[in-house]
């Protein structure tokens, strides 16, 4: 997955905003990535191109700018995180460090005690640590503070620069559905 071949041709605005988004944030990258805002959201309608445009943006950080990207796709992060659970400190902590933690459809499945908990130790210390998040969700940022407060307002704090809400017309932003 690229920018270049990220189709834009006949789709609505918010997906050219999305698109435009994730270029600005490379762009800015070395400029903002030791900030307390300086991380990346998109968030709402599946199938708007939200995991195609943060795994692009991963492979250029990591190729052009060889800054290291954790990919923890939320469900079968937790799936494993769950089924290897001796291990779980050490995945924790190597989640807490990376360059940049890419969290793929956070609360995709709803959010339990444990899945909150966990999230929030990780987004608390990166938080903390000035460290950079890059967050695709199906929720909104309110729903996402609906779940849990301090994690939603920690992720928009960092984010706030570059958040995208896809939301609208389901036959328009959902390239699945054209």
């Amino acid at each position: 997955m690229t920018f270049s071949n990220f189709i834009l041709e006949g789709k609505h605005e918010l997906i050219h905003e999305a698109y435009q988004c994730a270029i600005d944030y490379y762009k800015d990258y070395d400029s903002i990535k030791d900030n307390r805002c300086n991380s990346i959201c998109l968030l709402g309608q599946p199938g708007s191109g939200k995991t195609h445009l943060l795994t692009a943006l991963s492979n250029n950080l990591i190729h052009k700018k060889q800054v290291s990207v954790l990919y923890f796709p939320f469900v079968e992060g937790f799936n494993d995180l769950k089924n290897d659970f001796d291990r779980l400190e050490e995945k924790l902590t190597k989640m807490k460090r990376v360059d940049v933690l890419f969290i793929d459809d956070l609360f995709k499945t709803g959010a339990t005690k444990f899945e909150i908990q966990q999230m929030y130790a990780v987004i608390n210390h990166r938080y903390l640590n000035h460290k950079p998040i890059m967050v695709s969700s199906e929720l909104n940022v309110d729903m996402l503070c609906d779940i849990d407060e301090a994690l939603g307002t920690r992720i928009y704090q960092m984010s706030k620069d570059y958040t995208v809400v896809l939301e609208g017309d389901r036959k328009l932003l959902n390239y699945r559905l054209a």
